[in-house]
């Protein structure tokens, strides 16, 4: 591949909702570009882009791929991403390194809710938008519906270059605003151009005009030129495109059908000459290292070498693959750079351009472009690579929460610590699922974005590190509280033979505001209970805190006060008191009308207007309370409490019930108590683990 200068290469990332055809669409810019002989198929399971087994087994897209050629003067670099919510943590990774955002829409469909979602961390990280109308080849494609769906959501800068003539099965001619001719499409990519017909040169007309005066809004001098003139010249409708989409005030809309190779081109031409370059972008920030001080990098070879890992990637027989945005100078084969994240040194080996799993070695990555380092040992997604003279540590990727957890135990004892190795290895991956070791709980639990997500690390786990594990509902970390006011003493006495213990403590405990924890107060007078054992005491009654005496959850919202006792010269000793402490800490709890609280999280759901009703009548099944709706473009967005003992799997239902319509994220709000009838329940369940676990 030739050398290309830093304003010659586009960085686009594919995003959509999952089915609107982003792989198919790759596949077709892969091979305008002359990089494969033939389109592969989503069916046959011969894309590039999707060739993992997983991938060709579920027909969908489970992780990022990298697609790279040339078209005419330009270096096109393509992330084709999952449209799937599960896998949505590739996607946001995706984006951080991108200079355009190509948002593929289903032209039955128009804007859809995983299209909002993927637009909302485009719009989080400024990429400038363009959409590309899919599917004019469908029967019910409709090409106005699709525009207006996203000028609706999007506004007016959301602009049409071309529109089709004859959408539908027989799909095949566009008219060209920009050129003002009218394009006949063939499969094999060939593109004849003839003047407009004269039916359809007034929307040609107004469609263009609608082009210009975005582009002349795009800039001060050339709206002075378009008021003065009336128009633009052809060499100032460029440059008003290419600054209006850099700047993301305007977001133009392409067409075509991609499964039939049917406006491709025009979209290469127009990404080519109109789509912002790496210098285009604002010069982007980074932090001096240990530091808060902020550095910036511009998009060229005479600065300092960096970069962003914004992937990692396992392939069989090569290890890991580690993709890398350069912002900023030159990597080369056998360079030693830091990686500043972890502060570390990385010797660089291989350097390869890729195209799904085909790989062409390269000797060295510039500025602007993007590529795949082979064997780091010390670098994970979202690390910064780095010149060890003038080093850079750039903003890390901020991945979506998580939405569904399950607890997993190995199946074969001993495994336990390839089950953690492994976890953190794939954990370094992708980011975008947690381990947590609950010591509260006694679990370890994954957690991630969807239930397909978990399944695919679990499957991981089995192939790539030889483990098992068994999966089970994660147990929610109920708390234990008291609501009265109550009194009570204990004498712990023990004589054995020789030096016995005694103590004794009397205690009250009162109900604290919710979230204020625990508290310790010493009213002893008199010197009843010696100073020295106070500690003690307090040390006996926070054993009761880890594992409480209704259920065996942590305590919370209580004080304790120890007013008087008694001790003996000879027996009393620390242990004595702490066990007096704990004993009598205990007493007083159940005495003083315990109960049990709950973790309630704030859910918020968006789904189409039609499953609204469904939604909320599930979330009403979970114990949830609707505090609020809103209305964002064709979508609803409910805002509800729900206790997370209600939350298992709801992701899974969520799409179930919308059809894959609807999404939603979760975050923790607040403890409130469990209603009578299924307190009890919860402590017999408890009761009865804690006796089972004895027994093994």
């Amino acid at each position: 591949m030739k050398d290309f200068m830093v304003d010659k290469i586009r960085n686009m990332v594919l995003i959509g909702h999952g089915g609107c055809g982003k792989t198919t669409l790759a596949e077709a810019l892969v091979f305008n570009m002359g990089e494969i002989n033939r389109m592969g198929t989503i069916d046959d399971g011969t894309t590039q882009s999707d060739y993992h087994p997983d991938e060709i087994e579920r027909k969908i897209s489970i992780s990022t791929s990298l697609l790279q050629g040339e078209w005419k003067e330009w270096k096109m670099n393509i992330l084709d991403t999952p449209g799937y919510s599960d896998f949505i943590g590739d996607t946001k990774a995706s984006l951080r390194v991108a200079d355009l955002a190509v948002v593929v829409l289903n032209s039955i469909e128009g804007i859809e809710v995983g299209t909002e979602m993927a637009i909302e961390f485009a719009d989080e990280y400024k990429i400038p938008l363009l959409f590309f109308a899919n599917r004019l080849d469908n029967e019910h494609a409709d090409f106005e519906k699709t525009l207006n769906s996203a000028r609706d959501r999007y506004g007016n800068g959301v602009v049409a270059v071309q529109f089709p003539v004859n959408s539908g099965e027989g799909f095949n001619k566009i008219v060209d605003c920009l050129s003002m001719k009218l394009l006949t499409l063939e499969s094999d990519g060939k593109v004849t151009s003839v003047e407009i017909p004269e039916e359809f040169k007034a929307r040609a007309v107004e469609t263009r005009d609608k082009l210009i005066e975005a582009a002349a809004e795009s800039d001060d001098t050339l709206l002075e030129s378009y008021f003065e003139a009336g128009t633009l010249t052809d060499e100032q409708l460029v440059q008003g495109l290419h600054k209006g989409i850099a700047s993301g005030v305007i977001k133009p809309l392409l067409g075509g059908a991609a499964f039939r190779n049917l406006g491709i081109k025009t979209l290469l031409d127009f990404i080519g000459k109109y789509g912002p370059g790496p210098s285009d972008r604002p010069v982007p920030k980074g932090n001096k290292l240990k530091s808060q001080e902020e550095l910036e990098r511009t998009a060229s070879t005479d600065q300092p070498m960096s970069g962003l890992v914004f992937k990692t990637i396992s392939e069989a027989h090569v290890g890991e693959l580690s993709l890398i945005r350069m912002y900023s100078g030159t990597i080369q084969s056998g360079n030693e750079v830091l990686n500043s994240t972890q502060q570390e040194t990385e010797k660089i080996g291989q350097i390869y351009f890729l195209n799904g799993r085909n790989r062409k070695e390269i000797g060295q990555l510039k500025a602007g472009d993007i590529g795949a380092l082979v064997k780091l040992k010390h670098t994970s997604t979202g690390d910064t690579l780095c010149d060890k003279r003038d080093p850079i540590v750039w903003k890390p990727i901020q991945f979506p929460d998580p939405v569904i957890s399950v607890a997993i135990s190995p199946k074969s004892r001993g495994d336990e610590e390839k089950i953690s190795n492994g976890l953190h290895v794939l954990h370094d991956e992708d980011p975008s699922f947690t381990i947590v070791n609950d010591a509260e709980l006694r679990q370890t639990i994954i957690s991630g974005q969807g239930e397909l997500h978990l399944k695919v690390i679990i499957k991981k786990l089995k192939e790539r590190f030889g483990v098992e594990v068994d999966e089970r509902r994660p147990k929610v970390p109920y708390r234990e509280t008291i609501t009265a006011k109550s009194d009570d003493k204990y004498r712990h006495k023990k004589q054995t033979g020789g030096a016995g213990q005694f103590a004794e403590v009397w205690m009250r405990i009162e109900p604290m505001d919710r979230g204020e924890g625990f508290a310790f107060e010493n009213e002893v007078k008199g010197g009843s209970i010696s100073g020295v054992f106070i500690p003690a005491i307090e040390k006996g009654i926070k054993h009761v805190l880890v594992e409480g005496p209704l259920a065996g959850y942590k305590v919370v919202d209580v004080k304790a006060i120890v007013y008087d006792g008694k001790e003996h010269p000879v027996d009393s000793k620390e242990i004595a008191f702490q066990t007096a402490g704990r004993e009598v800490f205990k007493s007083c709890f159940l005495k003083a009308r315990p109960i049990l609280l709950e973790p309630i999280y704030n859910v918020e759901v968006k789904v189409p207007e039609t499953c609204m009703g469904d939604v909320m009548g599930d979330l009403s099944s979970r114990r949830g309370k609707i505090m609020g709706m809103d209305t964002q473009g064709r979508f609803q967005i409910i805002k509800a409490q729900v206790p997370l003992a209600d939350l298992d799997r709801y992701a899974t239902t969520l799409r179930s019930i919308t059809s894959g319509r609807g999404i939603y994220s979760r975050s923790f709000s607040h403890y409130e108590p469990v209603p009578r009838e299924l307190e009890a329940r919860i402590i017999e369940e408890a009761k009865a683990e804690k006796e089972r676990e004895a027994e093994k």
